[in-house]
């Protein structure tokens, strides 16, 4: 079974090379920054399908985004769900991300960056996924790869992730892992427009990505992927819609699907 999922991921992989996109991923960070100077408000909205209680969770994760210089960026944002009933705050955390390499062309360039997350949380610890950009406290420390090829981008990121106990006596089981890599492939290409008029024009790109987690401390993993339209009005606005599934997984998730709604807004030369 699990063949035939790699055979159907690949020929997702093929569709997404081949078509036309930009380099502003859904699921991971391209190593581009956002404008120097610059100010962006995003909200993301996640429908994911809980197994464990047959339901729909609603997270709900506002994050305000700083680009400080053409190197240099700064994410500030909180988690907040409705697992336990209501909706309720479960935690903040802070990204940050500074672009070391740089390699430019005519249609084309490769850019390197490093990043860190650090997150604080207060919810049960429900599941082996380990998840410190919403569920887990704990930090991340990764590399990201990204070149763009005309109207095509592939990215590619691997990083350490480390969690510790939640707040409010919620303790990380002994049981666990408590540590992970995680990596991803994306692929996206500009669909429209064809050919710039100018800055008004709205874009529409098809995107692709591979999203997975190992836990070095028992072996287990799971590989998602996660099909994506986006929309980018006026160069300022950016809608995406996405959907992620798991291909395989052997560790326990209480979501082995998701719908993802974005709305992301930018200000420019506003620092």
């Amino acid at each position: 079974m699990l063949r035939y999922r790699l055979t159907g991921l690949l020929v997702l992989l093929f569709l997404a090379v081949s078509m036309h996109a930009q380099e502003l991923f859904i699921f991971s960070e391209p190593a581009s920054n956002m404008p120097a100077k610059s100010l962006g408000i995003r909200a993301s909205n996640w429908l994911m399908n809980d197994i464990s209680e047959d339901k729909i969770n609603y997270h709900f994760i506002p994050e305000v985004m700083l680009g400080l210089n053409n190197k240099l960026m700064l994410h500030a944002e909180g988690f907040f769900s409705n697992r336990n009933g209501g909706m309720s705050a479960e935690g903040a955390g802070i990204y940050i991300k500074y672009r070391f390499l740089s390699y430019d062309e005519i249609h084309r360039h490769f850019r390197m960056a490093a990043f860190a997350r650090a997150s604080t949380n207060n919810g049960n610890i429900h599941q082996e996924e380990i998840m410190t950009n919403s569920h887990n406290t704990g930090y991340q420390l990764g590399i990201i790869g990204t070149e763009l090829l005309h109207k095509t981008a592939i990215s590619t990121t691997v990083y350490y992730e480390q969690a510790y106990n939640n707040f409010g006596g919620n303790k990380f089981p002994d049981q666990m892992a408590n540590k992970a890599i995680n990596y991803s492939v994306s692929f996206g290409r500009l669909i429209r427009p064809r050919h710039y008029i100018d800055y008004k024009q709205t874009n529409f790109n098809f995107m692709v990505e591979v999203l997975g987690q190992l836990l070095p401390e028992n072996g287990k993993q799971y590989i998602d992927v996660a099909p994506a339209l986006q929309f980018i009005f006026n160069s300022q606005t950016r809608l995406d819609i996405a959907y992620k599934k798991a291909l395989y997984s052997n560790i326990q998730r209480t979501a082995l699907e998701g719908l993802l709604i974005r709305v992301e807004h930018l200000l420019f030369n506003v620092i």
